[in-house]
């Protein structure tokens, strides 16, 4: 059975950082790409960062330059840090794991929710 456990969400000052986390289990994901997806009220959920098996990455404009996301393949766990956080950062975060040769083969978190504010 598929478990995916994140961490790291919660309230943070603008200009402040966070450490997401989520870890993987009940599954071999070596094949699997691993990502952050965002969605705030009324807007659609959008593609934060993500990385390859191999370590490809790729980031949001609106994040990049500030967010750095990793993974550690031996633990099927991958973070995402951020760093000078905004306001408009402000959403539910996902974490999401997808199979690179079978892309409906998909495992989503159950969200983890960051407000950025003072």
């Amino acid at each position: 059975q598929v478990q995916l456990v994140e961490s790291g969400g919660g309230l943070v000052q603008p200009g402040g950082s966070l450490r997401l986390s989520c870890a993987a289990s009940g599954s071999d994901f070596s094949l699997y790409a691993m990502g952050w997806y965002r969605q705030a009220p009324g807007k659609q959920r959008e593609l934060v960062a993500a990385v390859t098996s191999s370590g490809s990455t790729n980031y949001a404009d609106s994040v990049k330059g500030r967010s750095t996301i990793s993974r550690d393949n031996a633990k099927n766990t991958v973070n995402l840090q951020m760093n000078s956080l905004k306001p408009e950062d402000t959403a539910v975060y996902y974490c999401n794991l997808r199979h690179v040769l079978l892309p409906t083969r998909s495992y989503w978190g159950q969200g983890t929710q960051v407000t950025v504010s003072s």
